[in-house]
């Protein structure tokens, strides 16, 4: 099945980013955060068994949509796509990526923390973006700046958000949703508590209601 960055951006109000350093641990995880509400995983390319941690979990756990951050060249976005992913995000945009990125299906996330990188992304019909590093870039001030004069522009932060800030971004206008890291400690998948990752992730899906 395909998505479109819309469904992949309201499927849930939180999207678990994701370090996957043991392939044992992709399975386990994906079941842990689908039963707890969040469909929706970003595998961050920045471990070696991140592009087979992303083809385990879309075999084990079908109803997942599952996709690959840290997409920051052409050819990491090709591998990304080869490995199955539903959706791609970058931490940023160069015309490179962007280019290869309008050239398939797979749909794609930008990074952008500024007017100008959303205005250059508007210019090139995408209008869903990642904004990050969120805190670090400004949070919640700048997002509600960037609304008054770019309204079409609709974003998931993404970098320093814990459970009580995404409360916060997931209420201004132009943000769909929200990533966050927080959702899978490594010690909890280091000592397999599955459940106790089921119900950090049961917090983050409540915040859609």
């Amino acid at each position: 099945m395909s998505y479109n960055i819309d469904e992949v951006m309201t499927a849930a109000p939180v999207v678990p980013v994701l370090v996957i350093d043991k392939l044992e641990h992709a399975v386990p995880l994906a079941k842990a955060l689908v039963a707890g509400g969040l469909r929706v995983l970003e595998i961050t390319l920045r471990t070696d068994c991140a592009l087979e941690a992303i083809r385990a979990m879309k075999d084990a756990v079908p109803e997942a949509i599952v996709g690959a951050g840290t997409v920051n060249t052409p050819e990491l976005l090709d591998a990304a796509v080869a490995a199955g992913s539903d959706f791609l995000v970058s931490p940023g945009s160069t015309p490179a990526l962007i280019d290869k990125a309008l050239s398939q299906s797979v749909p794609l996330l930008p990074g952008v923390n500024s007017p100008s990188e959303v205005m250059a992304l508007l210019e090139r019909g995408i209008s869903r973006m990642k904004f990050f590093p969120a805190e670090a870039a400004g949070g919640m001030p700048m997002l509600k700046s960037i609304n008054g004069p770019l309204p079409q522009a609709l974003f998931c932060p993404t970098g320093g958000i814990n459970l009580e800030k995404a409360k916060q971004y997931l209420a201004l206008p132009n943000v769909a949703c929200v990533g966050g890291s927080w959702l899978a400690p490594a010690e909890l998948m280091a000592e397999g508590r599955w459940d106790d990752i089921t119900a950090l992730a049961a917090e983050a899906a409540a915040l859609a209601n």
